[in-house]
């Protein structure tokens, strides 16, 4: 029997994109998620038009809380894989046949993007610090903890499924990953940056780190 392969896409204000990331993304899965986080514009219309499944936060609760509702809806609706790709069209839906692959004989794959000249100065330093943190913390050596286009199994989702409602939630998945001995694997993508970057600020950055100490303590 097949095993059904689900994408949930957090989307706040991505009117302009959400459409196209539903479109090419629904020839590699068996049903697409999107998680409309409080958005203002027509997100949440351009999704439905583009016949995604689209879930509706009234309020902002945060990317964390986004892509929660999104897996926990997944599982329930008999997800076995699944995929998490943003919706601002940074990411390449092609790649998914890779992570499916790499999955095989793993709990999880986390991309990681190729470093380029587009990538703003600012991200690749925090990108660095929090992995350094990581290894520090949990001697887990990932390549880019922050980046949100990550696979993994509904079994792993258990151990993995995240307290977090912001952009920590990435982070927290690798904190429950190392406390959970999952085993994981890490695949190169490249990052198409279409818009002025949106996404973790300094202050997000901060916070992560502070979170990370507090989860290793609380051994989550």
């Amino acid at each position: 029997m097949k095993k059904a392969v689900f994408a949930v896409i957090p989307a706040r204000n991505e009117d302009k994109h959400i459409s196209e990331v539903v479109r090419k993304t629904k020839k590699y899965v068996d049903k697409i998620i999107v998680v409309d986080d409080g958005s203002t514009d027509k997100t949440r219309k351009e999704a439905k038009k583009a016949n995604a499944v689209v879930l509706s936060h009234i309020i902002n609760l945060g990317k964390g809380a986004a892509v929660k509702t999104g897996c926990d809806y997944a599982i329930k609706e008999g997800a076995e894989t699944i995929v998490i790709i943003d919706a601002d069209a940074q990411h390449q839906a092609q790649d998914i046949p890779r992570f499916l692959k790499k999955l095989k004989g793993v709990d999880i794959v986390f991309g990681y993007r190729e470093l380029d000249k587009n990538m703003p100065s600012l991200l690749k330093f925090g990108n660095w610090l929090i992995n350094k943190t990581i290894t520090f913390l949990y001697g887990i050596k990932i390549k880019d903890s922050q980046c949100g286009y990550r696979a993994f199994t509904k079994k792993a989702y258990k151990n993995l499924r995240w307290k977090a409602t912001d952009y920590s939630m990435e982070s927290e998945m690798i904190a429950r990953m190392g406390n959970h001995n999952l085993k994981y694997a890490e695949i190169p993508i490249k990052t198409i940056y279409s818009d002025d970057y949106k996404g973790t600020t300094v202050l997000d950055g901060m916070k992560i780190i502070f979170n990370m100490l507090i989860w290793k303590l609380n051994n989550i």
